[in-house]
């Protein structure tokens, strides 16, 4: 094999993964923009979606900062050198690593070490399996950490919030299924996927999850008892209201996969795995002898590209209510808000996601932070030419991974805003009311749209914790999020919560 021909077919995949959504994702966004009314949070979000996924095609930047842990599943004709695929998998790892398509996200478990290229100990993940094909498929799959900590495993049977007892039958599938996605909330930023699978043991179970969702968006599931169960949990999810982003609204689910194994008589699982909006998932044919790729996959059908609503998304929202702020900002401009608002912000504001709130908590800040915004983000950072940091990708972070912390920082240091998405808990609500503060969620996966608003790097510090974990001096114009924590103890997150159990409640009753 031509493994230099190899090394660049690897490499276009990984890009055209990290920057381009395959078209049968597309098409299910666009429905589900049509499904939403006009002028809602989730009409606005899903705008921002749909502009983010045209800039990421145009800059070839990452759709999405946090392009997860790379997951390959490779299947080679009997024969082929397996060693050799391996070494060109993590050459191309480095190279897109290195050139801002991937941030850098292999961490030593142990010293919390970033080794700045996404290898490391078992990273990338690479699964191999011989067939009788002539030619190698390779997939890939991204899968950032937000919607892949909205993983989860049910054992059967089982007892579940809203939908009662759970037992070892079909009828106990379909409550896990909808229990999975409730638990999500907007914290795996819907409107999302599934991957579902049946059976198996605890680790096989979450491998055939995920291999569901290597599975078009729009195929049938060939037994009719999962074609009709995958059916109802998609209609079903969106009846919950809890809509894009967690903000309310008519699509909360866009696809469910699902697959079944065997099992042992002493176990029964059901394991999620849950997946953004921002599906990234790519498959190429490589020809074994050249290393060219001969096919791509996931190209069939219509292509939407969202370019006449990207316009009409930029329209809307000048037209639409904003409170304009700039950092640093004062106790009384944040208690004059309240949720349901859009906010503007120009100034500075800091990035800060799990290492940095650990540190913050036994040190001070390397920086004043009074009045100012952290915003819960992992940036994909280049340097240019001249040797200065440019940001290629900037979305949020999912916040609750912060709840133990944020309260007591934003108290200790004087800060005025938070941003990120997915919400916070009460110990964070009650801090917001002491302090006078305020949770602002952005639009998770939007990471081009965001960093199209920072207009400059004007520092970093600590840079020990690498790259996503540092804490970058942004200079922003224009970033739009919407509050959805006040100062005044109200929750837009609660409230969506609340009511999504409710809805979900009502189909405790036997279905199958």
């Amino acid at each position: 094999m031509n493994l230099q021909a190899l090394e660049k077919s690897l490499y276009d995949l990984v890009t055209e993964t990290s920057t381009n959504l395959p078209k049968d994702v597309r098409r299910a966004i666009k429905k589900a923009k049509e499904s939403e009314n006009a002028g809602t949070r989730a009409a606005m979000s899903l705008d921002t979606i749909s502009n983010n996924i045209a800039m990421a095609e145009d800059n070839v930047s990452p759709i999405c900062q946090d392009t997860g842990l790379p997951t390959f599943k490779i299947y080679t004709p009997v024969g082929v050198n397996q060693l050799e695929i391996k070494a060109a998998i993590k050459k191309a790892i480095i190279d897109t690593s290195a050139d801002a398509k991937l941030r850098p996200n292999a961490v030593d478990s142990l010293t919390g070490e970033n080794s700045g290229n996404n290898i490391g100990e078992g990273l990338p993940v690479m699964k191999f399996e011989q067939w009788e094909n002539d030619y190698i498929t390779i997939k890939l799959i991204l899968k950032g950490g937000g919607c892949e900590n909205k993983n989860i495993q049910y054992s059967l049977p089982t007892e579940l919030e809203g939908l009662g007892r759970a037992g070892r039958d079909l009828d106990g599938i379909r409550k896990c299924i909808l229990h999975s996605v409730y638990q999500a909330q907007g914290q795996g930023c819907s409107a999302g996927f599934i991957g579902v699978g049946i059976g198996g043991d605890r680790s096989s179970g979450y491998d055939l999850a995920k291999e569901q969702l290597f599975r078009h968006v729009e195929d049938t599931n060939p037994n009719p008892e999962l074609a009709q169960l995958e059916d109802y949990v998609v209609k079903t999810s969106n009846t919950f209201g809890i809509g894009t982003m967690g903000f309310g609204g008519e699509a909360t689910l866009l696809g469910c996969k699902i697959g079944v194994m065997h099992r042992i008589p002493a176990s029964f699982y059901v394991s999620v795995a849950y997946n953004c909006w921002a599906y990234r998932r790519m498959a190429i044919d490589i020809n074994p002898e050249t290393g060219e790729i001969i096919k791509w996959h996931y190209q069939d059908g219509e292509k939407i590209t969202f370019k006449d609503e990207q316009v009409a998304a930029t329209t809307e929202e000048t037209s639409t209510d904003v409170v304009e702020l700039t950092a640093p900002i004062t106790e009384e401009q944040i208690r004059a808000l309240k949720v349901g608002d859009v906010v503007s912000i120009t100034g500075r504001m800091f990035t800060g996601r799990d290492a940095i709130h650990h540190h913050l908590m036994s040190h001070d800040a390397p920086v004043d932070l009074n009045g100012q915004v952290i915003y819960h983000c992992g940036p994909v950072m280049a340097k240019d030419a001249e040797g200065n940091w440019t940001v290629k990708a900037a979305g949020p972070t999912t916040s609750i991974r912060e709840e133990p912390y944020q309260g007591d920082i934003m108290k200790k240091f004087g800060i005025r805003a938070v941003i990120g998405k997915g919400g916070m808990g009460p110990k964070t609500l009650k801090a917001l009311g002491e302090h006078g503060g305020v949770y602002l969620n952005a639009i998770g996966g939007a990471a081009q749209y965001y960093a199209d608003c920072i207009k400059g790097v004007d520092g970093v510090d600590l840079m020990e914790f690498g790259i996503p974990e540092a804490m970058w001096h942004l200079n922003v114009e224009g970033f739009t999020a919407v509050v959805t924590m006040d100062s005044h103890g109200n929750s837009l997150h609660a409230d969506v919560d609340k009511s999504s159990l409710d809805k979900l409640s009502k189909h405790a009753e036997r279905v199958f």
